[in-house]
């Protein structure tokens, strides 16, 4: 180990079988972890880093881009580095919204409406909702966001004829799934969801706060009441440099 005065680094292992920069990277991730870093702390320049490691710049350079590829670090121009916060480990095994999600984890939700209106569905939405082609479904588009930071653009679509007088709701403050529960009576029981990883669109990249090009994760779902109907279908976009979603998955009946 070495010290210089800023914290603790490991000395590396010069033939080791993994490159310098992947030592870097993983002595760097194991002090952020053990809370040697606090979330947004101004990392040691590269320079700093360079000399603490007795590796080149170039060294030091590849091991904080992968850094800020996985989302562990951020780098604000002119300022220097800093260590993100951690990402949010999502569990996909219950059927929780949004605030309840960040609520659990003992942070403040808010939602920002971003349109709220009343539209013909598209295709593909009066399929999923089982509805005639061009029925008017409710649009919710929403910025969510957790202790004032943005993590998900989230578009809800409800048919209209069931629930004709939700958008007299203030949604910026009230919880949608609540809402459905106690005025609608609605009983939400099951979800499906799809996953895929994509590049943020410029007006995402904006409501998101984060820089071109980012990583996001786009998810839709469709969750069902107790008697079987679609109630919603969902299209968010999630900050790939904040989340994680982690499943539970069981063996089949011949193992794996």
């Amino acid at each position: 180990m070495v010290y210089t005065g800023l914290y603790v680094s490991m000395e590396l292992q010069r033939e080791a079988p993994d490159p310098l920069y992947q030592q870097i990277i993983d002595d760097l991730t194991t002090a952020i972890e053990a809370g040697r870093f606090e979330p947004h702390q101004r990392l040691p320049s590269e320079r700093e880093l360079s000399e603490q490691y007795q590796v080149s710049r170039m060294t030091v350079r590849h091991a904080l881009l992968d850094l800020a590829r996985e989302g562990t670090i951020y780098t604000r121009v002119g300022k220097g580095t800093f260590v993100a916060e951690p990402k949010i480990d999502q569990q996909l095994r219950t059927l929780t919204g949004f605030t309840q999600d960040v609520t659990a984890r003992g942070s403040r939700p808010a939602s920002r409406v971003l349109a709220a209106s009343v539209v013909p569905a598209t295709p593909e939405i009066a399929a999923a909702l089982r509805l005639p082609p061009q029925a008017e479904v409710v649009r919710l588009t929403r910025l969510r966001l957790s202790d004032g930071v943005p993590l998900a653009v989230e578009t809800t679509h409800l048919p209209f004829a069931r629930f004709a007088g939700l958008l007299a709701h203030d949604f910026a403050a009230e919880s949608l799934y609540a809402v459905l529960e106690d005025e609608y009576g609605v009983a939400l029981t099951h979800a499906e969801q799809v996953l895929e990883a994509a590049v943020g669109d410029a007006g995402e990249n904006e409501l998101l706060e984060v820089t071109p090009p980012a990583a996001v994760m786009r998810m839709q779902r469709l969750t069902v009441d107790s008697a079987g109907e679609p109630v919603e279908f969902v299209l968010s976009t999630y900050r790939g440099d904040r989340y994680k979603f982690r499943f539970a998955l069981q063996a089949g009946s011949r193992g794996v």
